[in-house]
């Protein structure tokens, strides 16, 4: 056979030391923590920039704490509150100060309700007087302390509260919250979910006015799904959840005003999606963003809250879609910070207080993924991007003029800032496919590390103990394109003998699965079917992130089918290389990737023996209006674009083995998506594996879920690979 070339080769990264290494990795490792990484857990700048606070758990007494510590000695200075010292008050998982730092909220006993929003007993504690008091007798959402530290608005059953905590009194707000119909300052199922916040709720920089969305969820189709439990009987878990094409939630804009007691209303006549809501440093001012359904013309308008009137400050128009994000920051006259990828790649911008543009901050081939912040004193910007490779992340600083760029943290791997509040250090957190997370203090001004603070080193000794390979970063070319991939081996890879093939991917729009950074969970599953004897390759195709505006939106309108094409394409290609056994070749993925897992063994069904497909979406007409319209339109506007690319409209083409999950209280992904697929093989008569999961969500867990899912994995692709 033709051996290929693997372009581009970027460098290969070992987990241990070649010494030593006997122990198998099992699926009980993996899930029960053996390989848990340590961290900073909640960490927050004080006001002053020259103390931080991070959220402790001591497994000795099993109380939390939050403790200070010292930037510059990184010395332990004091214990703020600790569980321990508080009657009533339960071990806290989170935590939020005042602004003036006078007050911390704290949360206890937080259960889930979906991917982002939680339910939770509030506590605020006064840090002078070491008093505590709770909120609410019920559990809340998104509790929020005013500016001055005096009160708390927070959520219960679809309405907005307001808690004086001086005179312990509640005042309700609005009172038109019902389930399922009318929702006040949290957002509904599909904002959480595609926008990617729940808390729908602000105050003012001074305290005096809370700005809020409305949802009116009346004509949104309802979902329902059994929860099954350990009752007699199960019960049916029924909630509002727009499909691709069907009605979504009416939302508007609100705002309250604390002196007259009054609610008023916004008129944002252009207004499909309120996506963002934020006050600017003006109290009477807050900057709204609005845009279409089709999610490719977006406003940020700015609202005179004396009156309600308004104006245009930028807009921003794609062709395909615009993204989201959390890229604004204004300065203290109210100019602006802002990212935009209007240039092809996603950059920084400045815009004076009316909107104007005042200049492109940075600029080139590679992508800002993160603004850290900006300090007026010294005029810096400072953010995280891929200038040092599309895989990589840097820590950078440049002038608001473009110019005297830095580079603060730059290492091979991925970097990411934690700043002081006044910019004078940071700490870095850096990780790579060799390194597990690292924490270091550096100086702000010039990168310069001033200290370690926190290792993993434990953990890579314990992994010296246990087989493991390197994980070889390259491109491959396929279709046109230089497609980012790594490639795992088993130990004793030896390249005279052929190996079967095991692919994973994710693909979905922006993502990013080829990444220089610590193993998560799936990596550490490689690695123990490597030292099985399979060679692992990941793919980015087309379509996913970080390598410029047009090769993410290409597969506009055609959700998975280049994608698909891609991985099809480079499992033929791989299977040219003489150690790779081309009658050997299986593919998995979650969620999107198990979407791309099923159209790979059907319409690759001449290149793919295998296939895993967990929770895998099987038509984009079963998916929410938000994720699907902005990458497809709806299903009347793009019917092929829907159904062409649905596994369940040609299920005879399946001839390999097939293993399909889901759980069966997944409200993301809906287990509709299995059934249908299921009974679309079983009339065409094609045999195949699957499990459903008893009321687990969309990422199946909980108890021995993983464990006993990952096993069944494991033994499919031992039986069919």
């Amino acid at each position: 056979m033709r051996k290929i070339v693997l372009l581009g080769f970027i460098g290969v990264f070992f987990l241990t030391s070649a010494h030593s290494q006997n122990k198998q990795i099992t699926v009980e490792d993996i899930y029960q923590g053996t390989f848990g990484t340590e961290g900073l857990d909640a960490l927050r700048s004080l006001n002053n920039g020259k103390e931080y606070t991070v959220l402790n758990y001591d497994r000795v007494s099993k109380a939390s704490s939050i403790d200070m510590y010292d930037y510059t000695t990184l010395s332990k200075v004091r214990t703020i509150v600790s569980s321990a010292d508080l009657k009533g008050v339960s071990n806290f998982t989170s935590y939020e100060f005042s602004t003036d730092e006078s007050k911390i909220l704290l949360a206890t006993e937080v259960e889930s309700i979906f991917r982002r929003s939680t339910l939770g007993v509030f506590f605020v504690y006064d840090i002078g007087s070491k008093t505590v008091i709770q909120i609410s007798d019920s559990k809340i959402q998104e509790p929020s302390l005013s500016p001055d530290g005096t009160q708390v608005a927070y959520v219960l059953d679809n309405n907005i509260y307001l808690f004086n905590i001086a005179d312990k009194t509640t005042k309700q707000l609005t009172t038109d919250g019902v389930k399922n119909k009318i929702i006040n300052g949290v957002t509904d199922w599909v904002y959480e979910e595609e926008f990617a916040f729940v808390r729908a709720f602000e105050w003012n920089s001074d305290g005096t006015k809370i700005a809020f969305l409305r949802f009116d969820e009346t004509d949104v189709p309802e979902f329902s799904m059994d929860v099954y439990g350990a009752e007699l009987y199960q019960k049916p878990y029924v909630f509002k959840y727009p499909k691709a094409g069907e009605k979504n939630a009416m939302v508007t804009l609100h705002t309250y005003d604390l002196s007259s007691k009054s609610i008023s209303n916004v008129d944002l006549a252009d207004a499909y999606y309120i996506p963002r809501i934020k006050w600017m440093k003006n109290p009477d001012q807050l900057s709204v963003q609005t845009i279409n359904r089709h999610q490719n013309h977006l406003r940020l308008h700015r609202v005179n809250t004396k009156d309600n009137s308004i104006d245009l400050l930028l807009e921003e128009k794609d062709e395909a879609y615009v993204d989201i994000h959390d890229n604004l920051t204004f300065l203290a006259d109210d100019s602006l910070i802002w990212s935009s990828e209007k240039d092809g790649w996603n950059h920084i911008y400045l815009h004076d207080k009316n909107g104007r543009l005042v200049e492109q901050v940075t600029k080139g081939p590679w992508e800002v993924t993160a603004y850290y912040g900006y300090d007026p004193k010294k005029d810096k910007i400072y953010y995280q991007s891929t200038e040092n490779g599309s895989i990589n992340r840097g820590v950078y600083s440049v002038s608001s003029n473009g110019k005297n760029k830095k580079e603060l943290a730059t290492a091979l791997g991925t970097n990411s800032a934690d700043f002081s509040a006044d910019f004078t250090y940071f700490i870095n957190t850096f990780s790579s496919a060799a390194t597990p997370p690292e924490y270091t203090l550096h100086r702000a001004s010039n990168g310069k590390k001033l200290k370690d603070i926190k290792d993993n080193n434990n953990l890579l000794n314990n992994l010296k103990g246990y087989v493991t390979s390197p994980k070889e970063f390259s491109t491959i070319a396929i279709n046109g394109n230089d497609l980012n991939m790594y490639m795992v081996k088993p130990k004793d890879f030896d390249a005279s003998k052929k190996y079967p093939m095991l692919m994973f991917q994710y693909s979905g729009p922006g993502s990013q699965q080829v990444a220089n950074r610590w193993m998560a969970a799936n990596d550490y599953w490689h690695q123990m079917l490597a030292q099985m004897g399979y060679i692992i390759v990941c793919v980015d195709g087309r379509g996913t992130g970080l390598k410029g505006r047009d090769f993410k939106k290409v597969t506009y309108l055609n959700l998975v089918k280049y994608e698909t094409e891609d991985q099809i394409s480079a499992a033929k290609k791989l299977s040219e290389l003489p150690y790779i056994d081309e009658e050997r070749t299986g593919i998995w993925g979650w969620s999107f990737g198990g979407h791309m897992a099923t159209n790979c063994i059907l319409k690759g069904n001449d290149v793919f023996e295998m296939a895993i497909a967990v929770a895998p979406v099987t038509s984009w007409r079963f998916y929410d209006t938000i994720y699907t319209e902005r990458f497809m339109r709806t299903p009347e506007e793009n019917p092929n674009g829907y159904d062409d690319n649905s596994p369940f409209n040609y299920p005879e083409l399946l001839q390999g083995k097939y293993l399909l999950v889901h759980g069966s209280g997944d409200d993301n992904v809906h287990v509709q998506n299995s059934m249908r697929m299921i009974e679309a093989l079983v009339q065409a008569n094609k045999q195949f594996d699957w499990a459903i999961y008893p009321d687990k969500n969309h990422g199946i867990y909980g108890g021995n879920t993983r464990i006993h899912l990952f096993t069944k994995l494991t033994d499919f692709v031992k039986e069919n690979l």
